[in-house]
């Protein structure tokens, strides 16, 4: 008994053997900082079809909008009077052709007797039948004008929201000049990105959104082929994004390549007089080494300077 209790003694007393891993540099995904903006996929102007007077704007920055919705009414006064002499000369071309064609009748009615020549009727025939035809091209003309009055009614291409209003109500506009710009196609963050790193861009990549929580995944939506100033352009779909404020910036990180990196557990990291160390085993026994530290990743820390591929490193 008493050798078993100095055995079991002796087996208490040994020091516990520590866990060692062997450091072994692994894959990471380079970031880079850029950042990007509040956009629209699309800026769609609403233009006015007919020039005149701003009588009715209904729509003011920020509000949003559907597809044919009424936004706005231009009046042109010179309509209403081309409608009127319209009306005045068809008027008198009816009362025409009911002269021409009581003509007609008559003449019709005296060829039997003898009265009129087969010539003169046929001219009596040929004047109604010009008459009809000068009141159908005076119907139409009028119809046209009609038609110029009912597009004094701006509609909205597109749905989405009011980002500009660049007239006021009573202003003068010409034909085709915009009353509105309608942001449509929903709203993405857009990213002008340098040209060196659009080849390690791919559509469809996971993106890091900087918010005040941390950090907020998203997708790479669209790459756009122009290279503009170099410098590529690119929509990143982000759910939930704050779209109050159209051209504010977000922080974004996009992966623009992959590095090798050497990276140990948080809990690994000892700090002393504000200098980081980790245990490592050198010939058989156990001592603190400093080394530099990067950006965590998870429960993780990335290693700069200290360790090499190969060392064995204690772990707590």
């Amino acid at each position: 008994m008493r050798w078993l209790a100095l055995a079991l003694g002796l087996a208490a007393s040994a020091p516990a053997v520590a866990e060692t891993v062997t450091i072994a540099p692994e894959t990471v995904t380079e970031w880079k900082a850029v950042y990007g903006t509040v956009s629209p996929r699309n800026d769609v102007p609403a233009r006015a079809r007919i020039g005149g007077v701003v009588e009715e704007l209904l729509v003011t920055e920020g509000d949003a909008v559907s597809a044919g919705q009424r936004i706005a009414t231009v009046h042109d006064e010179k309509i209403g009077f081309q409608i009127a002499a319209y009306d005045a000369q068809i008027a008198a071309l009816k009362a025409q052709l009911a002269t021409a064609e009581t003509d007609l009748e008559r003449g019709q009615s005296l060829i039997q007797r003898g009265v009129v020549t087969a010539q003169q009727l046929d001219q009596l025939r040929t004047a109604v039948d010009v008459t009809r035809g000068q009141l159908a091209a005076a119907e139409a003309s009028r119809n046209v004008v009609v038609q110029q009055g009912q597009e004094g009614d701006v509609i909205a291409p597109a749905a989405g929201r009011v980002l500009t209003v660049p007239v006021t109500r009573g202003a003068v506009i010409l034909a085709g000049e915009p009353v509105a710009t309608i942001g449509s196609g929903g709203f993405f963050l857009r990213l002008a990105v340098p040209e060196r790193h659009a080849a390690m861009l791919k559509q469809g990549a996971a993106i890091r959104i900087g918010t005040a929580d941390g950090h907020q995944e998203g997708r790479l939506a669209k790459l756009y082929p122009e290279i503009k100033g170099g410098r590529v352009t690119a929509d990143v779909e982000v759910t939930d994004l704050p779209d109050a404020f159209v051209n504010a910036r977000i922080p974004v990180e996009l992966p623009v390549g992959e590095r090798p990196a050497i990276l140990v557990p948080a809990t690994a990291v000892e700090t002393r007089s504000g200098i980081d160390f980790v245990t490592v085993t050198e010939a058989g026994t156990e001592v603190a080494r400093a080394v530099v530290l990067g950006e965590p990743d998870g429960d993780r820390v990335e290693v700069l300077t200290g360790l090499a591929a190969g060392d064995e490193l204690v772990l707590p």
